[in-house]
C-alpha cells in the first residue's frame, strides 16, 4: 500500500558522466582521416595490441597520431569538445584538457575490443571515422561492481529507470564523438556489417585527455 508522504523526495548523487557531440560537416574530415589511417597502416601493418584482437583481423596503430600534422584537423575538433567540457564542468580556467594520446583502430567485419580501462588520464573518446551499418555498438558496463552482485527485480516488459541500468550501448556514427570518464569501463561490439570490402570496416579514433596548465 502506498502512503501519501510530501516529504518523499529523490536525490541523485556521483554521476556517471558521457558526453556526446555529432559533428556538423564532417565529410570533409572523415575523407581526409581516412586516407591519413589508410597511410598510416600501409607503414605499419602489424600495428600493436591493446584491446583489440589482432587474430580477428582488428588493427590499432601506435598512439602518437595527435602529433601528425595529418591528424591536426582530428585534434582542433577535439580540443573544441574538451574546451566545451572544462567549462561545463567548472573546470580550472588556468587549466586546459590536453590530447595524451591518440591513435586508429580499425576493425573489419568479425573483429571487436574487449572490456577494459585507460589508466593515467581523466578523460577518454573515440571518434567513429566510418561507420556502417551493424558495425558494433560501444558498451558501457555499470563502474560499481557490488551493485551487479545482487539486483532487485523490476517490472516485466517495463524499460527500468535509467538510474538502474547497468549496461548503456551507443551506436556508431559517422561524425560521432563520444568522451566518457577514463576508468569507465567499456567494449566494442562484434563488427557484422554485410557491406563490401574497406566499407565494411569500423573506422575509429581513440583518445585520452588530461589536465595540464595552460602555456
Amino acid at each position: 500500500m502506498l502512503v501519501e508522504n510530501d516529504n518523499f523526495k529523490k536525490s541523485s548523487y556521483f554521476p556517471t558522466l558521457i558526453f556526446q557531440s555529432d559533428l556538423a560537416d564532417c565529410e570533409g574530415l572523415n575523407g581526409d582521416l581516412l586516407s591519413a589511417i589508410r597511410a598510416e597502416r600501409s607503414q605499419d601493418d602489424t600495428g600493436i595490441t591493446r584491446s583489440n584482437v589482432s587474430g580477428l583481423g582488428g588493427w590499432h596503430s601506435k598512439n602518437y597520431l595527435h602529433r601528425s600534422e595529418a591528424f591536426a584537423g582530428m585534434v582542433a575538433r577535439v580540443n573544441s569538445v574538451s574546451a566545451r567540457i572544462s567549462l561545463e564542468l567548472g573546470y580550472s580556467d588556468r587549466h586546459e584538457l590536453r590530447i595524451g594520446t591518440m591513435w586508429a583502430i580499425v576493425n573489419p567485419p568479425g573483429s571487436l575490443n574487449i572490456a577494459h580501462v585507460h589508466p593515467g588520464c581523466l578523460w577518454s573518446g573515440v571518434y567513429y571515422v566510418q561507420a556502417p551499418e551493424n558495425s558494433g555498438n560501444i558498451e558501457f558496463i555499470e563502474p560499481r561492481t557490488v551493485n551487479l552482485m545482487n539486483q532487485a527485480r523490476f517490472l516485466a516488459d517495463t524499460k527500468r529507470p535509467r538510474e538502474c541500468w547497468t549496461k548503456v550501448n551507443y551506436m556508431p556514427r559517422a561524425g560521432r564523438m563520444i568522451i566518457f570518464p577514463s576508468w569507465l569501463y567499456h567494449s566494442v561490439r562484434l563488427n557484422n556489417s554485410d557491406a563490401s570490402g574497406s566499407d565494411a570496416e569500423r573506422v575509429i579514433i581513440s583518445f585520452n585527455l588530461s589536465q595540464h596548465k595552460k602555456k
